[in-house]
């Protein structure tokens, strides 16, 4: 053999023997190092499958439980696995068309990739999961994930209790990535609140799946599973059987409910009209129903406890005689002469008395509630020569304001509180180029002008009379279950006094509480008196305007009240706001008698419980909402009818014309709707034109763009 054959050989054998030994250290690697492969193939036979905890459960001061537990069912698709695919088959037990299905696939690989497992249907019906697990096995990469949901056996609590839902991408970043896609999350009220108390933690099963994608049992009899830990109860302050009253009373109606413990600034109720059953946001009919409430322009969803904005009229008059006899500009004995009206600042503020000394001190002012008397007050206080001028006087009103709560948020344990308004000199400076005096708001003397407060609120400065100076940041959460030290922090704000107005007399507050008694017995509140209990209280009545089709609309006043019982040892505090129902002891009046029978009698009187059908019964919802729900409707049209170049759903606005607006609101009494006045004649409208790919239109201008 030449030398040039025997140096290929070898060059030959060389590269044989390289290759066996990169096929052997590739074999050693895959069977003793790498476990790539291994993965690949546990994807492919073990399902990795969530166990969600039940959540904790939310019971009232009774050990009453006001929200539970049920078990649904998602259907969970990874997108990676749906293969050899009867789509059409799928789409028909699913009851959606193949457009949808690609739609759902696509948003599923946008929010959590191909390769995880996302939400193809939330909460199935038991109808539609029946269907689904007969056929699972012809749909490869769908699987039917376990889901605890809430449900709430007395209907009521929506606004506070809050409702759950699958996270966001928004959730899991402000999360560090803690959440995952598919995870619910507490969305609102005391669900968002507490959710790292009443959420638990998740637990994971690896499931063996078979060659028809079924699972068939745990992979290793369970080894690697982790258990699910249900997550930690909240006992409340909430009274469910209180709550359950006051939701009946406001049914048909706008305003709100709030009652509050004096002694602990617990929220012993809290309701929020127009009023719905908080079942309607969870199950397969969640989506749909939310979709309704927040295209209702009456706000369904909106908690106007603590986010209503009213003036408090009448109502803060106990608070500007407080703030007058600690500044030392009256005494309990101070009177002044109303004829009906005030006319110091040349322009009359009216009354509703007109003499027999309706105001001849401050006990009569407070129970016959005039105006003039509270006005002069407020200005006296203001204008206070010992504090040095006016802009200072200002400054410290506004400072016993913000110490009554009004103003500022009070830190209940819900999310979104607003905080009202208490104007400042800033903003009178604004408006009136600096050049304004006591005359300018006097009105804030009699609750109005700029000032705003919510329900709860009011119902807090309550009980800081009530308290003769202290009050507890109003709050549900009572304790947690198997509290700890960590949980310490959470409740801890709750759980500390507030000694705010300590400083003033009990001379000082003995005065307001007698003139408030005063109300109850022989002033403007004797509806809400209740035998062999000492009620004080305060009505209120305020003015109230809404913009609608370019004309300021006067409405029905407010109906407003506030009070406390028992007058000596109180136990409750309760404020009330109905929208557009007149006088404050027609409406709101009552529904506080009610509410402090119930809760300090256990039981109604016969005159109460006919109330409570008159009142339940009767719809004050006010007329406009029907006219701005019609423009708003008409309006959301236009603007899809431009997107979308049909004008399909726009037509039904046009045809039948534009509607007038009502010239004066109306209540409704059972089912009989009294007719609106016509609307005095007016100057056409501006039309506004606009295109559709098949014809053009012409409407009026609404007032939204007029004021645009």
């Amino acid at each position: 053999m030449s030398v040039f054959n025997k140096s290929r050989s070898y060059i030959i054998r060389i590269i044989f023997l390289s290759v066996f030994i990169v096929i052997i250290a590739q074999l050693a690697n895959l069977q003793l190092v790498s476990n790539k492969y291994l993965e690949l193939a546990k994807n492919n036979a073990v399902f990795q499958k969530i166990v969600y905890p039940e959540r904790g459960i939310i019971f009232d001061r009774n050990g009453k439980a006001v929200l539970n537990n049920t078990i649904m069912f998602d259907l969970m698709v990874t997108p990676a696995e749906v293969k050899n695919f009867d789509t059409t088959a799928f789409c028909n037990l699913m009851q959606i068309d193949t457009t949808e299905f690609r739609t759902r696939i696509v948003n599923a690989i946008i929010k959590n990739s191909r390769v995880r497992p996302s939400i193809f249907h939330s909460l199935l019906t038991p109808e539609m999961q029946a269907r689904f697990e007969e056929n699972s096995w012809r749909f490869p990469g769908f699987v039917l994930q376990q889901r605890p949901v809430r449900t709430y056996p007395f209907n009521v609590g929506a606004h506070i209790l809050g409702y759950i839902s699958e996270v966001d991408g928004k959730d899991i970043e402000r999360s560090g990535n803690f959440y995952r896609m598919g995870d619910y999350v507490g969305k609102n009220g005391l669900e968002y609140s507490y959710e790292r108390v009443l959420m638990g933690q998740r637990g994971v099963q690896y499931m063996i799946k078979d060659n028809k994608n079924r699972l068939v049992g745990h992979y290793e009899n369970g080894e690697f599973d982790t258990t699910a830990i249900a997550g930690r109860g909240l006992k409340t302050h909430l009274d469910v059987d209180l709550q359950v009253l006051a939701e009946k009373l406001l049914a048909n109606k706008v305003g709100s409910v709030v009652a509050l413990d004096p002694k602990t600034g617990g929220i012993l109720a809290m309701a929020s009209g127009p009023v719905f059953n908080p079942n309607d946001l969870t199950g397969p009919e969640k989506n749909r129903n939310y979709a309704k409430m927040v295209l209702n322009v009456r706000a369904p969803l909106l908690n106007r406890g603590i986010k209503g904005r009213y003036p408090p009229g009448s109502t803060f008059k106990p608070l500007g005689g407080l703030v007058a006899l600690d500044e030392g500009v009256i005494t309990p004995a101070y009177g002044y002469p109303c004829g009906g009206g005030y006319y110091a600042c040349g322009r009359r503020v009216g009354c509703t008395h007109s003499g027999g000394g309706h105001a001849a001190n401050l006990r009569l002012a407070i129970a016959n509630s005039c105006n003039s008397y509270f006005v002069q007050v407020y200005r006296m206080a203001v204008d206070n020569p010992r504090i040095g001028n006016m802009r200072k006087g200002f400054e410290g009103w506004e400072d016993y304001m913000h110490k009554f709560g009004l103003g500022v948020r009070l830190g209940v344990d819900l999310p979104s509180e607003d905080k009202g308004n208490i104007p400042t000199i800033a903003a009178y400076d604004k408006e009136y180029r600096g050049a304004w005096t006591s005359c300018t708001n006097l009105t804030l003397g009699i609750g109005q002008d700029k000032m705003l407060a919510t329900p709860l609120q009011l119902a807090n400065a309550m009980c800081i009379i009530a308290n003769k100076g202290s009050y507890y940041t109003p709050h549900f959460v009572d304790s947690i279950d198997g509290e700890t030290a960590a949980d310490a922090p959470i409740l801890a704000k709750y759980r500390q006094k507030h000694e705010v107005l300590t400083h003033i007399s009990d001379t000082a507050y003995n005065a307001i509480i007698n003139g408030m008694n005063d109300v109850v017995t022989r002033g403007t509140a004797r509806v809400a008196m209740i035998p062999g209990i000492d009620v004080c209280a305060k009505t209120g009545t305020a003015e109230n305007y809404t913009i609608l089709d370019r004309r300021r609309i006067k409405l029905k006043d407010n109906s407003m009240f506030v009070c406390f019982a028992p007058k000596d040892n109180p136990k409750i505090a309760i404020a009330v706001a109905v929208e557009n129902a007149g006088y404050g002891a027609t409406w709101a009046g009552p529904i506080a008698r009610i509410l402090m029978e119930k809760f300090l009698l256990d039981s109604l009187t016969n005159k109460s419980k006919a109330d409570l059908e008159r009142i339940s019964n009767t719809n004050l919802m006010p007329s406009y909402y029907d006219r701005l729900q019609y423009v708003t409707d008409s309006a959301r049209a236009e603007e899809m009818a431009r997107i979308r170049k049909d004008s399909t759903g726009l037509r039904r606005y046009l045809k039948g014309g534009i509607k007038t607006a009502p010239g004066k609101d109306t209540a409704q009494a059972g089912n009989n709707r009294k007719p609106a006045p016509a609307p005095a004649p007016k100057k056409p409208s501006a039309l506004i034109v606009f295109m559709t790919e098949d014809r053009k239109y012409t409407r009026p201008v609404t007032v939204f763009e007029e004021l645009i």
